[in-house]
């Protein structure tokens, strides 16, 4: 049986839902009676790389420490994969790096094999784990990271770029998806900044992380992240990189008026000798 004039079929494409791996919600977080981040609403997709940036003391860490339910929130509610922080269902999904998660003690008698083994550790499989499951789960992380090369010296002997590294790769033996970084450009040089910052990357293009790093480098945040967050107590901007404001609009943001608004390059008074 057929229609005259009907319109042919045409194929519908329906994209599937993007999944939120955060969702923070009217956020607030007081800390000695003062206020460290207020209002904070924010949603975060898997695959994302976000950078927050903002001046020492606007609450960039208090954030992820609430994020990760280690400071507790006054107001406002937190959601990781849909479940509270430090919900057992989030075991070995989270990988948290710390600004002192590099600075282990020089004394230590730890290679970086053993250090990266250690993300293999949970509560579930410490004394019931394959250990040729581990080699596997470490061998990707130390070739992921790119220290197959030193995965047999000591962490004490790494440069500062390398240990940050070892502690990225720790993370990602745990099998962690969502990984968040305090401060990690911290106290290294340009060229293993450059190298860590193409690691991110690319956990994120070719292994499907999701990161959430902190940073006071806007420089290095803004040729890295997809996203960005200026963070002063509250959330002042939010959006793509390309889209970050230059200083002066920076300043507007801030409520940083110019002082020198009034004065043009030649108005400037000069005393003359009488």
């Amino acid at each position: 049986m057929t229609f005259s004039g009907s319109a042919p079929m045409q194929s519908i494409t329906i994209n599937p839902p993007k999944t939120n791996v955060l969702e923070v919600q009217d956020l607030s977080v007081i800390r000695s009676g003062k206020v460290i981040i207020k209002d904070i609403n924010l949603k975060v997709e898997k695959g994302e790389f976000l950078g927050i940036v903002g001046p020492n003391g606007s609450g960039k860490s208090t954030l992820l420490l609430s994020i990760l339910g280690i400071l507790k929130r006054q107001n406002g509610s937190v959601k990781i994969y849909g479940q509270l922080p430090m919900s057992p269902g989030l075991n070995g999904k989270i990988g948290w790096v710390s600004q002192a998660a590099s600075n282990l003690p020089r004394d230590i008698r730890l290679t970086v094999r053993e250090l990266v083994r250690l993300g293999t550790l949970n509560m579930s499989n410490m004394f019931f784990w394959s250990s040729k499951k581990q080699t596997e789960i470490v061998n990707k992380a130390l070739s992921i990271t790119g220290l197959e090369s030193v995965q047999n010296t000591d962490v004490a002997r790494l440069s500062g770029g390398q240990r940050q590294r070892a502690v990225i790769a720790r993370a990602l033996a745990s099998d962690a998806e969502f990984i968040l970084l305090d401060e990690p450009l911290v106290g290294i040089d340009r060229d293993s900044r450059n190298s860590l910052l193409r690691l991110l990357d690319s956990l994120c293009h070719d292994e499907g992380k999701t990161i959430l790093m902190v940073s006071h480098d806007l420089t290095a945040i803004r040729q890295t992240a997809h996203r960005m967050i200026y963070l002063e107590e509250t959330i002042r901007f939010d959006g793509p990189t390309e889209d970050f404001p230059d200083l002066e609009t920076l300043a507007d943001l801030r409520g940083i008026e110019p002082v020198h608004q009034h004065i043009g390059p030649h108005n400037h008074s000069h005393h003359k000798e009488e």
